[in-house]
């Protein structure tokens, strides 16, 4: 019972992580493939590229999951939105890593390779991850999606709008030929 409680008051926070750990997964693998192959010598450069292929997922999931009952914007404005804000986001998320590696000077041959690896993981990933997750999640809820039940929720799959609905046409007044 405290649990249903819970997850009511709490749904859409706890789907918004949920978009976010396949957000983090996705950057993750990204940022290291990129920063192992083509883009060796740019970490930052790196995390934010993989970040903003993460943010396009994480509108699809999050618009038609997380916060498909909220709305009250036009697609447009709220697409327009929700990638500022995004932006913002990126910025907080490539920050610590920054810092990490141009302030603090935590890289090679400055530090080991290891020890680079560990401060990019914990700076870019971690931390960086954290701060943007929670201004994503209140900017989302008050500026992005801020109409809770703005959207009418789907208990059955089908079409969402009245437009590609398939209405019966109205049957033509009989019309008789007689072949013989």
């Amino acid at each position: 019972m405290w649990l249903n409680r819970l997850w009511r008051k709490h749904h859409e926070a706890a789907k918004f992580l949920v978009v976010g750990g396949i957000c983090f997964v996705a950057t993750t693998a990204l940022n290291y493939l990129l920063k192992l192959t083509v883009l060796h010598d740019k970490p930052v450069t790196a995390l934010a590229f993989a970040t903003v292929v993460a943010t396009i997922l994480s509108y699809v999931l999050n618009r038609e999951w997380s916060f498909r009952t909220r709305g009250g914007r036009e697609q447009h404005h709220e697409a327009a939105l929700f990638f500022a804000v995004s932006a913002i986001g990126i910025g907080l998320n490539v920050l610590p890593l920054a810092v990490s590696r141009y302030l603090l000077d935590l890289r090679v041959p400055d530090v080991s390779r290891p020890v680079q690896e560990i401060a990019d993981f914990v700076s870019g990933i971690i931390l960086g991850t954290l701060i943007a997750m929670v201004f994503r999640l209140w900017a989302f809820k008050r500026f992005v999606f801020p109409q809770a039940e703005a959207r009418a929720h789907r208990s059955v799959p089908g079409p969402r709008s009245r437009l590609t609905r398939h209405e019966p046409r109205p049957v033509a007044a009989d019309r008789t030929t007689s072949r013989r």
